[in-house]
């Protein structure tokens, strides 16, 4: 083979591959459109004929791309297209093979973030709930109306996100993809040098090469790239490098890091600016209508021209208002014609409805009016123009004002945003740790394990770890707690938070949306999308509200009319100008604008918006809606032991022997033993025992336990060497059949009186010595449990230590109900026990032992500072382990649904006022009659009123923290 002459060909062989993407798009109707993977384990495989014949089975399938069998692992990893296959079919064709299948995952769900545009009230955000349930493959779909977001969760195998956009949009509203459930990491670059789309190719292609790298979005008309990643295998400077070095010849590709709007943000001044925008277009149209229709007819002879006739009875006034009126009725109006259009296609009615029925009413009346007086010489007749036109603007305003204010009910959220610095400095170090280089980046190129200087008076940039110096951190901003903590070597930091006064080096662990404070912004976000259980009345009404609007405004109009027509009241009562006909659609427009729908759909969202956020900042994660209704209603607050009213960190303060065993021997099987063990108090045996053995100049000799066995609730046991080892309390040595003598529960007894939990090591069937541990007890508990008394909320003790040490604990802190040496389904069942007695109640716990009780409880609580399992299981997460948040969370709780239900009682209250106002009932008795434009700006107001009324949980106070300052102490 000539390999000189072939090179050419080969090199622009090469270079074609190279353009062409990794990744590439390919075309909706090839079915290899999207292919998946599905991992699972198979039993019975004895040799590499079994796991040929599985491959054999399943490359029949139709839809299988590849699939590949470990007969070493037992693991099959498959790969197919979910149009012609699912998982399941997979699964049983395997089975049907003759090898079981375990471990095998779940159905597939996938989840998306949408922002929704156009929704006006409950009955549109019922709409869009409804179109997204009835997308194929959709299983659960949440709309929030006052944060215009949707959260759908859906199998991906059936369906995708732009079918799920499609179907919103076909439903009337503007959508735009806020998130979706794959994106783990996003990096927004804008690039220079890249002219043609086959630089934008090389880029794309150079991208997508990179591990960890999911998706590449480009963007060649403004040169900007948007990369999904995983922070686990690249980051942002990774991603940077390859981009630049993707340059070839004299091409040269420079890369800047774009910081795109927040969409919301984005959303709502734009939002804003359009109500201002057309507040304004319709004021130039309807004051100087007003003006023409109300001013200057009662100032002659300023408005005397007015009543000049065009032609036989049409005026010069009526004309002007006639031309004036149109732009504001078709064209500023035109969102309530769109808007209705929608809403009456999906067979539902909101306020879009009623507004567009009551101008177009007043507006083809008044035309009706003008023609007649165009074409007839003794025609007398009143027009309505400045109805239509005054009524688009107060609703118009009424719209702008409730804009700016529901702006102001994610503040804290926003303000939770904000708080990460904008640079930080990266070091570098060499083999030694000493730094080389420093220099000063976006916070936004920070990749995990990169080590970074935090100086005194500045914000630590991510989460991470204290690896040199000491400092105090303020994580006040986080955790509410006002106290600086102190920091050093191994320490964990929160991105955030303020650096105080010593200078710290920190390892990144946790970047992007991965650190803390992006947790705590996720999880109240979808708090905020979470629906109270007391919304549901807003949505019952809004089903037949509109309608029994429209039909009272008929009703209205006739009952009205008739009487009129049949002369059942006085002529004095009609106003001068108007007829009867004319005076009974005035109250009939008028009840048809008066009615508002929206206020009661903004009644709950804005609430619960405003306290997720004011308890974010406070320190307190509510996780919705439902959290916060079932908090409300607790009377009876379940506290764990360890950690929760104890400050979770047990000392060893007496080791005795009771056998001829050494006190070296007794510390190292000790040691062994307990070396396995998470629980706390082992941790603290182990150190102690550690501490004991350097006292006794012996050398720490590692020796491992075999057999080890967790007894829940109970202790450990292992074989150490020859010897059988059991450590933990008394109920352990019993089950084990070993004899506790009078000496050993003279010492217990004597240790448990003074709250303090006794650990006894047996080795080979006898007692060979004890630890007394004690754990103090938190110094806000006694307070705690004694605000929680005056609540009128019972607190109980559940623990899994013994009895005596928990009733001396719970004599400290002023609990009377204590139930002990229960295991974790037994702290469940206890909870559950209490609801059978029909109380509502609240568990706070911070490890994994309790997480079954936390699902169990009505509300679960879980203390910042414990384990992930545990605050993942709670309703609540407190930020920091002060049991002053158990206080704050029942009593902002209780403030919300005050505030709820005030907001129904105004929203419910002026709808059943002002509808029979508008409807004329107090105008046979007092002459008061309510105008349509007057109607429009009340509806306007309504709205408003219940979105202030929500923010006034702004100015919410801890109230432990309120009563200490009264007191002259500290919080």
């Amino acid at each position: 083979m000539d390999l000189d002459n072939s090179s050419g060909g080969v090199d622009v062989e090469v270079m074609d591959n190279l353009k062409e993407p990794l990744l590439k798009p390919l075309d909706i109707d090839n079915k290899d459109k999207r292919i998946r993977t599905v991992k699972f384990k198979i039993g019975d495989i004895e040799c590499a004929s079994c796991a040929t014949t599985i491959e054999s089975v399943l490359g029949k399938l139709d839809g299988i791309k590849s699939a590949t069998v470990s007969p070493i692992e037992g693991q099959a990893a498959v790969n197919y297209i979910p149009e012609l296959i699912n998982a399941r079919k997979i699964k049983e064709a395997v089975e049907d093979a003759g090898f079981p299948v375990s471990e095998f995952p779940e159905q597939d769900v996938a989840v998306c973030r949408l922002r929704i545009k156009g929704m006006a009230c409950t009955s549109c955000s019922e709409s869009v709930e409804c179109a997204l349930r009835m997308v194929d493959g959709v299983k659960n779909a949440v709309v929030g109306l006052a944060l215009e977001e949707a959260k759908v969760h859906f199998d991906p195998n059936l369906t995708d996100t732009s079918c799920i956009i499609q179907a919103i949009e076909d439903a009337g509203f503007g959508v735009e993809l806020v998130s979706s459930g794959n994106d783990v990491s996003k990096l927004h670059l804008k690039l220079e040098g890249v002219d043609s789309p086959e630089d934008m190719t090389i880029v794309q292609s150079s991208v997508e090469s990179v591990e960890g790298v999911s998706n590449v979005e480009v963007n060649l008309a403004e040169k900007k790239v948007t990369i999904t990643y995983d922070s686990d295998f690249t980051g942002p400077r990774s991603l940077i490098r390859c981009i630049e070095e993707a340059g070839h010849d004299s091409k040269v590709y420079q890369v800047n890091l774009y910081v795109p709007p927040r969409p919301r943000e984005a959303e709502r001044k734009h939002e804003i600016q359009m109500y201002r925008n057309q507040f304004f277009l319709s004021c130039l149209f309807s004051v100087p209508i007003f003006l023409f229709s109300m001013v200057l007819p009662m100032l002659p002879p300023y408005g005397n021209w007015l009543d000049y006739k065009v032609h036989n009875m049409l005026t010069v006034g009526m004309l002007l208002r006639w031309i004036l009126c149109t732009p504001v009725q078709f064209i500023v109006g035109r969102r309530f014609y769109v808007g209705s259009y929608h809403a009456l296609r999906r067979r539902s009615a909101n306020m879009d409805v009623l507004v567009a029925l009551g101008t177009n009413v007043a507006y083809f009346y008044s035309v009706y009016i003008a023609i007649k007086a165009f074409a007839l010489d003794k025609f007398e007749g009143q027009d309505f123009f400045e109805t239509s036109s005054m009524l688009i603007s107060f609703i118009l305003l009424g719209k702008y004002l409730e804009v700016l204010a529901k702006g102001k009910t994610s503040d804290a959220l926003a303000k939770l945003t904000d708080l990460a610095p904008d640079t930080a400095f990266l070091l570098s170090l060499d083999d030694d740790d000493n730094v080389i280089s420093e220099i000063e980046i976006s916070t936004q190129l920070i990749q995990k394990n990169d080590i970074l200087k935090v100086a005194p008076g500045a914000k630590v940039p991510v989460d991470g770890i204290v690896v040199r110096g000491h400092s105090y951190v303020n994580e006040s901003m986080i955790t509410g707690e006002a106290t600086p903590i102190s920091k050093k070597l191994g320490d964990k930091v929160i991105g955030g938070t303020m650096n105080e006064n010593g200078c710290l080096l920190v390892k990144a662990t946790h970047v992007g949306s991965e650190t803390a404070l992006s947790q705590i912004v996720q999880l109240v976000e979808a708090a905020q999308l979470a629906r109270a259980p007391v919304q549901k009345l807003a949505d019952q009404i809004s089903k037949f509200f509109v309608p029994t609007v429209v039909i009272v405004a008929f009703l209205t109009w006739l009952g009205w009319f008739i009487p009129g027509e049949f002369g059942l009241f006085p002529e004095n009562w009609i106003p001068k100008g108007m007829d009867k006909f004319e005076l009974a659609l005035q109250f009939g427009i008028s009840v048809l604008v008066v009615a508002c729908p929206c206020a009661l759909g903004l009644a709950t969202p804005t609430a619960v918006m405003v306290a997720t956020g004011k308890g974010a900042s406070q320190g307190v994660l509510i996780k919705g809606g439902n959290a916060l209704e079932k908090a409300h209603k607790v009377k009876t607050v379940v506290f764990d032991k360890t950690g929760t009213l104890t400050v979770g960190k047990p000392v060893v303060v007496n080791a005795v022997l009771f056998s001829s065993y050494s006190m070296e021997e007794f510390c190292a099987v000790s040691i062994a033993t307990e070396a396995n063990s998470e629980h706390p108090i082992a941790k603290s045996v182990v150190e102690h025992a550690k501490r004991l053995l350097k006292t006794f100049g012996s050398t720490e000799h590692v020796m491992e336990a075999k057999d080890f066995e967790v007894h829940t609730g109970a202790g450990v046991s292992g074989r150490v060497g020859d010897k059988m080892v059991l450590v933990g309390n008394k109920r352990l040595m019993r089950h084990n059949n070993v004899q506790v003598g009078p000496e050993v529960e003279k010492y217990v007894s004597e240790h448990e009186n003074l709250a303090r939990t006794c650990v006894l090591v047996a080795i080979d069937g006898k007692i060979a010595g004890s630890f007394a541990v004690t754990d103090p007890v938190k110094p806000e508990a006694a307070r705690v449990i004694s605000y929680l008394h005056s609540m009128n909320i019972t607190s109980i003790m559940v623990t899994g230590d013994n009895w005596a040490t928990a009733a001396a604990i719970a004599k400290e802190v002023g609990i009377d109900k204590v139930y002990a040496e229960t295991d974790p389904l037994g702290k469940a069942d206890r909870i559950k026990e209490l609801q059978m007695k029909g109380m509502a109640v609240a568990m706070v716990g911070d490890g994994i032992n309790d997480s079954p009780a936390l699902v169990a409880a009505d509300v679960g609580m879980a203390i910042g500072a414990g384990t992930d399992v545990a605050i993942e299981a709670a309703d609540i997460v407190l930020m920091k382990s002060n049991l002053e948040d158990v206080v704050t969370a029942i009593d902002l709780s209780r403030k919300t649904m005050s505030r709820i239900r005030l907001n129904y009682v105004w929203a419910l209250g002026y709808n059943i006022l002002g509808m029979p106002v508008a409807a004329g009932v107090l105008f046979p008795f007092t002459g008061i009659r309510l105008p349509p434009w007057l109607a429009g700006a009340c509806m306007a107001a309504s709205s408003l009123s219940v979105v202030c009324s929500s923010l006034l949980l702004q100015s919410y106070k801890k109230p432990l923290h309120i009563q200490s300052v009264s007191n002259g102490k500290f919080a």
